[in-house]
């Protein structure tokens, strides 16, 4: 697989990373450990070298999960894990103090069974500490070797650029799919300007985007679609045209939904790096194939004027996770 560098850092990773959360948490039942560790490791030996975790994931046991399946290559792959969240339970709120955040760090090292933490990410803007300090904090580890890039999720652009002041920011992780196109309009431009890469989260639309998932579809109780109103059922029927749209074109291409979804994707800047996740090797296989589509500025053109055409219906998050973003 292609590599690509994350921003102005030149962080190398590969074209897609794998977003590991779904493994243990978020979308149902954990993944049997041993399956879990060998997806990861059939990723790793299928060309990708940039895992994505959290503290929050779990908590705790996504880490522990990564730490023991990429022990055997470690030095040869990027691993990023998140801090920001109150004793790492993402159902309680933000807490990004500093002597929280060099507590997150090294309790994450020791799950990670590693010496340093490549790509260090506040999960979620914390209103109740200045990003100076957060982005201070962040920059005193990296000057002990304890981590090596700091990045941010879902932060708004006024913080982006207030943590970037203090220590250059490498990434940023948001959610950016076909249909979930915000970040277009202020973030996209700001990290371009200031030579952050972009991580999109979520870029299969939660799975929705695979085509696999229709208004008839049931999930785990424990699926944390069941609260997402762009997955209420109504909203599934309506938003069904895009997922049909997709598929059309993917005929055409002789591909999966999946694969054009991820393929647009790439195609925006070569500082983007998608992050898909999944339990299953077939789908592993399925997103990586993705890489070696080369959509031309013809083919995005005609899905962007086909996509502008449907409106898309339902928030992607309840009210109460919606203030936690943008920030």
């Amino acid at each position: 697989m292609e590599t690509r560098r994350l921003g102005k850092s030149g962080l190398p990773v590969s074209a897609l990373g794998l977003g590991c959360m779904g493994l243990s948490y978020g979308y149902g039942p954990a993944t049997d450990k041993q399956d879990a560790i060998g997806l990861i490791r059939a990723a790793f030996e299928k060309g990708v070298t940039f895992f994505d975790t959290a503290e929050a994931y779990g908590p705790f046991t996504n880490e522990e999960l990564l730490g023991e399946a990429l022990q055997p290559f470690r030095d040869q792959v990027v691993i990023a894990t998140k801090f920001g969240f109150q004793n790492g339970d993402s159902t309680k709120g933000q807490d990004s103090r500093p002597e929280r955040i060099r507590q997150v760090a090294e309790e994450a090292l020791k799950r990670l069974r590693t010496d340093r933490i490549d790509l260090f990410y506040q999960h979620r803007v914390d209103p109740a500490v200045p990003m100076e300090e957060v982005a201070g904090t962040v920059r005193e580890l990296i000057q002990e070797g304890k981590v090596n890039h700091f990045g941010l999720s879902e932060a708004g652009v006024e913080s982006i650029r207030k943590a970037h002041a203090v220590q250059p920011v490498t990434a940023l992780q948001s959610e950016y799919s076909l249909w979930w196109r915000e970040p277009e309009k202020e973030i996209l431009p700001t990290l371009e300007e200031l030579g952050i890469g972009f991580v999109p989260f979520s870029p299969l639309g939660k799975g929705f985007l695979t085509g696999k998932i229709d208004e008839n579809t049931q999930f785990d109780q424990a699926d944390f679609r069941n609260v997402v109103p762009r997955f209420s059922e109504e909203n599934r029927k309506a938003n069904q045209a895009l997922v049909d749209l997709l598929g059309d074109i993917a005929k055409e291409k002789e591909a999966s939904p999946a694969q054009i979804a991820l393929a647009w994707l790439l195609a925006q800047q070569p500082w983007i790096v998608p992050i898909p996740g999944t339990t299953k090797l077939h789908r592993l296989d399925e997103n990586i194939g993705a890489a070696a589509i080369n959509l031309s500025a013809d083919d995005i053109s005609q899905i962007d004027t086909a996509f502008s055409q449907i409106p898309i219906q339902g928030d992607r998050y309840p009210a109460h996770l919606q203030k936690r973003v943008g920030r």
